[in-house]
């Protein structure tokens, strides 16, 4: 039989393909219920001063407009500039949580002076800048009366209050996992937000509860001290990254090491149906976190993640994220094991051996890609930490 003949009887039909294609489709189609609709600043005002939209303002310590950048926005709706659609998930209740637009209706509501904080706590009303097009439009205040130096002006206020914005709704008949999978595609297809800081809000969204046990986690003086990590790390959230890191991959099995093809993805989705889980024990796993950087900074302190050069007879360079999978996690999945014993001389030699260790050097090595590190790094870990 020819090559070509094999092919053609080996390949799937099209029609096949297709069909599974439609069918795909239609049971995704299914899950997503959505509307839309132009809605009037005037409109959005007043439903946020009602509580019917959740900004969850925990989310503005992740979004990074600049006072030049909310005044552009403001001088938009004075030009009869369009701005994006916004887009919301309507809860049981009704209200509405935004999904993607939060910056721009903060901005809106920040200048008419309604904004406020997690707390409840009114914030300062936003001061404009001037801007290429409207450099008069620096200082100027809303609600202040007409001919006040500073007063944008009630005609001004009025435009503002009548220009419309797209509103995007997903609907409440939707499948749960529909808003934080719309989420996560807004906020990462051009965003200034990091893989973590998109896992934050989706995690505040998910369960507000499980965000904070998780930020109080990273606060963990030993962690601290062992990941020794840039401030502009620190910004991006990498600390509450590897502790989701140490969550999610903790337990999970070689099998399912072995599956993850986009690590960042997958982090984000096991941390989210983690945090929804109900059989989910903070406790333990809160214990099991402590356990391994305490031992961690007891024995190594921040040299922890760091690369034992025998030359020097010391750990150099900053943190590596591959003596992290290898030591913290391969001390935490034996937590229970190790838990009441002295683990110093273990500890000092496996961070010191790990650097002529052939299959670790091997698995890091440059190009190596996250999704075929850690079923090395992690494996290697718990095998070197076995009692």
């Amino acid at each position: 039989m020819s090559t070509k003949a094999l092919s053609r009887e080996t390949s799937p039909r099209p029609s096949v393909v297709n069909r599974d294609l439609e069918s795909q489709l239609e049971a995704k189609r299914a899950k997503i219920k959505s509307d839309g609709y132009p809605m009037s600043i005037g409109e959005l005002i007043s439903m946020y001063e009602q509580h019917e939209i959740d900004l969850h303002p925990e989310f503005q310590r992740f979004y990074r407009w600049s006072p030049l950048q909310k005044s552009r926005l403001i001088e938009s709706l004075l030009l009869g500039i369009p701005i994006p659609s916004i887009f919301v998930s309507q809860r049981q209740d009704g209200v509405w949580d935004v999904i993607d637009g939060l910056q721009r209706l903060s901005t809106i509501f920040e200048y008419v002076g309604i904004l406020r904080d997690q707390d409840g706590n009114l914030l300062p009303a936003l001061e404009l800048q001037g801007t290429r097009f409207l450099p008069a439009l620096g200082g100027k205040k809303w609600g202040l009366a007409d001919g006040a130096p500073d007063a944008l002006g009630s005609t001004n206020q009025r435009l503002i209050k009548r220009a419309k914005i797209d509103v995007k709704i997903v609907l409440r008949e939707s499948d749960d996992s529909s808003k934080y999978e719309l989420f996560q595609r807004l906020n990462t297809l051009g965003s200034p937000l990091s893989d973590q800081e998109v896992r934050n809000c989706l995690l505040i969204m998910a369960k507000r509860e499980v965000f904070a046990w998780l930020r109080n986690l990273s606060g963990d003086e030993h962690f601290r001290h062992c990941i020794a990590i840039s401030d502009r790390a620190a910004d991006e959230q990498y600390d509450l990254e590897l502790v989701v890191r140490f969550l999610v991959l903790r337990r999970l099995s070689d099998p399912d090491l072995r599956k993850v093809v986009d690590l960042g993805d997958f982090l984000t989705e096991r941390i989210v149906s983690l945090a929804l889980d109900p059989g989910f024990k903070p406790e333990h796993e809160a214990a099991a976190f402590q356990f391994a950087f305490k031992t961690l900074d007891q024995n190594l302190g921040e040299d922890s993640f760091k690369r034992h050069d025998p030359a020097r007879n010391g750990f150099v360079g900053g943190f590596l994220i591959s003596a992290f999978e290898v030591l913290a996690l391969g001390l935490g999945y034996h937590y229970e094991t190790y838990r009441n014993r002295d683990l110093r001389k273990d500890v000092v030699g496996v961070a010191k051996g790990l650097w002529g260790n052939q299959q670790f050097v091997e698995g890091i090595g440059s190009g190596v890609r996250a999704s075929s590190r850690i079923p090395v790094t992690i494996p290697l870990g718990r095998k070197l930490f076995k009692s």
